[in-house]
């Protein structure tokens, strides 16, 4: 594959079933005969009354305490059933950032397709931010423990206790559950991939690359469940950027991790025999951007982000040849009453 091609977007695909080189998943959380509630109806709840706010959303839904944090124990195995580095097949969708804008995340459903008929693969920062933060996570774990191989949710950076514990996924808990609830989704969230690589030649994480990595492997071995370290391999899947203009390796104005240049990028593909990187992490005003002659590309799916930016939110889709399109979703009108300080 050379550089991702813009085509015009693919609305609907047929269900392929993805005979990656995972070990296959046995998990029907549905036949489960001691299963205190029904996946379908969740999922369905979900859909039909958590999109009445679009963007950063409003229309929250209330499950049931209990049913959620079952979710999140029966996600947790089916998770750490999984490797840590995931291989994947096209064709197959890629979201970045959500950050608890669920309305952002049902309309690239209703645009391109519900699990199981499209794959999907999402590169972390589920939490924090926007309002529905719990429909966001809760909603894909139901989906992941209903379609194991057809929805596959790498880790970000707020997929920590740490961060989320500030940034607002804590408070969402406690103000409509209970601390308990986000603690069950911490130790469901500690147990995430962290990245993937499609077709072997997209390689997909949170953050960016790392000083520290030069096998494969080592992604393979980092084991789980665990907590984002300071520094380190793991902390900079999840937290590295790109930096146009620069060269080799720089320390990260977010004083976490590293930025890197167009030249590291190059090395690190012509090493694996990758083709793009693919990430998030970062606000771009269009919803994607490349870098390093379109051989890094990062998306951000949330719209109108924190409601103090105009940007737009994108999806990628990657077909069967390893080309791709992008989803868009444009960012809503500012307010005229926008607070600008």
């Amino acid at each position: 594959m050379s550089s991702c091609q813009k085509q015009k977007p693919v609305k609907d695909h047929v269900g392929y079933s993805m005979n990656y080189v995972l070990k296959k998943t046995q998990v029907d959380a549905t036949k489960s005969s001691d299963l205190i509630f029904n996946l379908d109806k969740t999922i369905a709840r979900l859909i039909e009354n958590g999109g009445m706010g679009m963007g950063m959303g409003n229309g929250s839904v209330h499950l049931a305490e209990q049913d959620i944090m079952e979710i999140c124990r029966r996600a947790r195995e089916v998770l750490l059933e999984q490797p840590m580095l995931l291989e994947l097949r096209a064709p197959i969708n890629v979201l970045g950032d959500i950050h608890g804008q669920f309305g952002n995340m049902l309309q690239y459903f209703k645009m391109s397709g519900y699990p199981p008929l499209v794959n999907y693969l999402f590169l972390g920062d589920y939490v924090d931010r926007g309002k529905q933060s719990v429909e966001t996570l809760t909603l894909l774990l139901a989906y992941k423990l209903r379609h194991p191989d057809k929805i596959f949710l790498l880790r970000g950076n707020h997929e920590c206790a740490s961060l989320n514990r500030i940034y607002g996924f804590y408070d969402e808990c406690k103000r409509r559950y209970s601390i308990k609830l986000w603690r069950c989704f911490v130790d469901c969230c500690n147990c995430m991939p962290v990245a993937a690589i499609i077709e072997k030649k997209i390689f997909c994480c949170h953050g960016g690359l790392s000083p520290n990595l030069f096998s494969m492997d080592q992604i393979q071995m980092i084991q789980r469940p665990c907590e984002i370290p300071d520094h380190g391999l793991l902390c900079d899947l999840l937290w590295s950027d790109p930096r146009p203009r620069s060269v080799g390796w720089c320390l990260n104005d977010r004083g976490v991790s590293y930025t890197f240049g167009a030249d590291i990028v190059a090395s690190f593909l012509k090493r694996h025999d990758f083709s793009l990187i693919c990430r998030a992490h970062q606000v771009v005003e269009n919803g994607y951007e490349f870098f390093a002659k379109r051989k890094l590309l990062t998306i951000f799916s949330a719209t109108n982000y924190c409601g103090e930016f105009d940007n737009a939110g994108a999806m990628l889709c990657v077909d069967e040849n390893l080309l791709c399109n992008f989803v868009i979703q444009k960012p809503q009108p500012a307010r005229l009453d926008k607070n600008m300080n």
